[in-house]
């Protein structure tokens, strides 16, 4: 495996199929009202690094060795519902960036943002309901219900400053993982009947997801990018797997001091670097990188039990990708 994964050398086996993607994209969330139409061109000509739908095609290819159809309207409704997601998520959060981009709420404010994330929302059902894939919207809405509900809980946790490392695994297999699994258990739904293979590819996903999620908490105490720490979650008094391992493992003054200083951060950035010392100092950053570990092999080896072929190796190239990951 070379170090440096590039997404080209992932999408080679499904090239063609994500080109054709891209298209049937940009013509699914065409409208005849201006200001919509604008604000879908701006989306699109913004596009991330499109994981979501590479899960699912991938996954196809890699359960039955095809992709067909219903594969690429699988794409589509995850790429639906996860930009709705994200535009939804910026107006929640009062967010004005998004990849380096304006998001839609600062262009456009907060009520057309809303409405584009409803908008896409109904594109997606529609996608389904006049296509009949009912088990296919049934997968996605799921994933769209515990994401919500993950993202409350965190909130609510969040307040009380209480949350246990079983709680951070169920708030982030619901709010992130379980979009990826999604992905993954569509994919392989477009093409088989066969449920133990969509149940693999749905755990395979969340294993995925998991790890994702751990990376990217790792990412607010500087790790693996500029060395700069963002603080970002901490401000906002979400307490992750670093900072949570930290404090179960130091004595319950030392405890109340760091919780009182995340309740509390000044405007310095001295709390900040405080507690972002103790986490490091206590064996949060370690904890952490064993735990993704732990979650990339489990879906390493889920993905053992298929069949040779370019899709699995470039679902093998993706799990070190989302691992190795600087931004």
């Amino acid at each position: 495996m070379p170090d440096t994964i590039s997404l080209k050398a992932i999408r080679k086996p499904i090239d063609g199929e994500m080109t054709s993607f891209d298209k049937k994209f940009r013509d699914s969330v065409k409208t005849k009202v201006p200001l919509l139409d604008r604000v879908m061109n701006y989306i699109v000509k913004r596009k991330g690094k499109q994981i979501r739908p590479i899960l699912v095609f991938l996954s196809a290819g890699c359960a039955a060795g095809h992709i067909d159809e219903r594969t690429h309207r699988g794409a589509a409704l995850v790429e639906l519902l996860h930009t709705a997601t994200l535009i939804h998520d910026d107006v929640v959060d009062d967010s004005y960036q998004r990849r380096g981009f304006f998001s839609i709420n600062a262009l456009w404010k907060n009520k057309v943002a809303v409405l584009v994330g409803d908008y896409l929302l109904s594109r997606g059902l529609l996608l389904s309901v006049q296509n009949k894939d009912f088990d296919l919207l049934e997968i996605s809405s799921t994933a769209v219900r515990l994401m919500s509900e993950g993202e409350l809980y965190q909130l609510e946790k969040s307040r009380l400053l209480n949350i246990t490392e079983d709680e951070y695994y169920d708030i982030i297999t619901k709010k992130t993982a379980s979009l990826l699994a999604s992905c993954c258990a569509m994919g392989a739904r477009s093409v088989t009947n066969d449920e133990e293979i969509v149940e693999k590819f749905r755990k395979f996903g969340e294993n995925l997801g998991i790890a994702f999620q751990i990376k990217d908490d790792l990412f607010d105490f500087g790790e693996f990018n500029s060395g700069k720490p963002s603080g970002v979650d901490l401000k906002e008094k979400k307490l992750t797997l670093p900072i949570i391992y930290s404090l179960r493992s130091t004595d319950k003054s030392t405890k109340k001091k760091i919780l009182g200083k995340i309740r509390n951060f000044d405007k310095s950035k001295n709390d900040l670097n405080e507690v972002i010392d103790f986490i490091k100092g206590n064996g949060g950053i370690d904890y952490s990188l064993n735990r993704m570990e732990y979650y990339k092999t489990a879906a390493s080896d889920i993905l053992e039990t298929f069949d040779e072929s370019e899709y699995k190796e470039s679902m093998k190239m993706l799990i070190e990708y989302v691992i190795s990951r600087r931004n």
